[in-house]
């Protein structure tokens, strides 16, 4: 039985970061299993040191869906499939780490651009440049449709871990397993309209900046000082350089970026409409709906960006379920941050 606030539950998929305010419940109210505070055990993975790989090599494209698709890719051709979801305003160099780790133990690793990032671009101009939650994540099922693979191990973080969620929920038959930072992310227009506790809406300042068209205006002027203050404050313990920083932010240079950015937070409050043909998909979204594959949920612990407690989406995940707090100064852009935690929650959840 749920023991907390509906609206709060209903919230949690307005998280820009996707983060809600912080649900104070104790964990013995839902039963969350007992790993739900432990760090990731022993790996037989190479260890790694943050900041060791720059970047992927020669990345590839293809025609899928609506897009032509940058990625990059790593690993045998024919192992168990992975595909890396980076979020705003990060890139595919959230998983540069990641990657060498997986194909090392013999993943095939697919890393996209969203749309609206780096080398991704829409194959026709006439195309809504739309950022609502069921466009991004047909992106990732018609992406696996035109790489022929037909089930993957998902993970992400941010945008990329409510994607991630999406396709599991939805659909369960193309995700064999899920690694989602932060937990459930899926939201829906009702529950982003209803207001959250003063504190919790301060946290929420560029969604408000953004609802203005001076916050379109300011956002596609100063992007990258934009991007770069929201990794500081997403991370404030990450000792990240001008290097790292600028390897990423070449990707806001997308000629959609700014309208994809712009549309996902205003349709989130219902302040933009989506397209007609997504309405069935967001319907059942907007009931919550459980998923049912193997699952681990992560969170770092130095998390600087809004974000629920794991009791407050424990009773989301039927299937098995772990969830893993990250130690160590770890902020939002946790792949990054903690490349090997994420690889051996990958591998983890794929053996599952």
């Amino acid at each position: 039985m749920e023991t907390f606030n509906v609206r709060e539950n209903l919230n949690l998929g307005r998280r820009d970061f996707f983060g809600a305010a912080a649900v104070t419940i104790a964990a013995a109210q839902l039963g969350v299993i007992g790993p739900a505070t432990a760090q990731a055990g022993e790996s037989k993975l190479p260890a790694i040191k943050p900041g060791t790989h720059t970047s992927f090599g020669p990345l590839k494209q293809i025609d899928a869906g609506l897009l032509n698709v940058g990625y990059a890719e790593a690993g045998p051709a024919d192992g168990p499939a992975v595909v890396l979801l980076h979020g705003w305003p990060y890139d595919v160099h959230s998983f540069v780490d990641v990657a060498p780790l997986l194909a090392s133990a013999g993943y095939r690793v697919i890393v996209p651009y969203l749309r609206g990032y780096g080398t991704t671009r829409f194959l026709s101009g006439d195309t809504m440049r739309n950022g609502q939650q069921s466009a991004v994540a047909l992106d990732a099922i018609a992406l696996m449709d035109a790489l022929k693979i037909d089930k993957a191990t998902l993970a992400g973080f941010d945008w990329g871990a409510r994607t991630a969620d999406i396709v599991a929920a939805l659909w369960p038959e193309r995700c064999k397993a899920l690694v989602s930072v932060s937990g459930y992310l899926i939201g829906s227009q009702e529950a982003g309209k209803a207001p959250l506790p003063p504190a919790a809406e301060l946290q929420w300042w560029y969604q408000f900046y953004f609802a203005t068209e001076r916050g379109r205006a300011g956002y596609d002027k100063n992007r990258y000082d934009f991007a770069k203050l929201i990794w500081r404050l997403a991370s404030p313990k990450w000792d990240f350089d001008d290097a790292t920083f600028d390897r990423s932010a070449a990707a806001f240079d997308n000629p959609d970026h700014v309208a994809i950015v712009i549309h996902n937070y205003r349709w989130r409050l219902d302040l933009a409409d989506g397209e007609r043909k997504y309405d069935d998909l967001e319907k059942k979204l907007a009931e919550g709906p459980v998923i049912a594959v193997p699952t681990i949920t992560m969170e770092g612990d130095a998390n600087g960006a809004p974000h629920p407690e794991p009791a407050a989406y424990r009773n989301k995940f039927s299937g098995r379920y772990e969830h893993r707090l990250i130690k160590g100064g770890v902020g939002h852009n946790l792949p990054q941050e903690a490349p090997q935690a994420f690889a051996e929650a990958v591998i983890s959840a794929a053996k599952a």
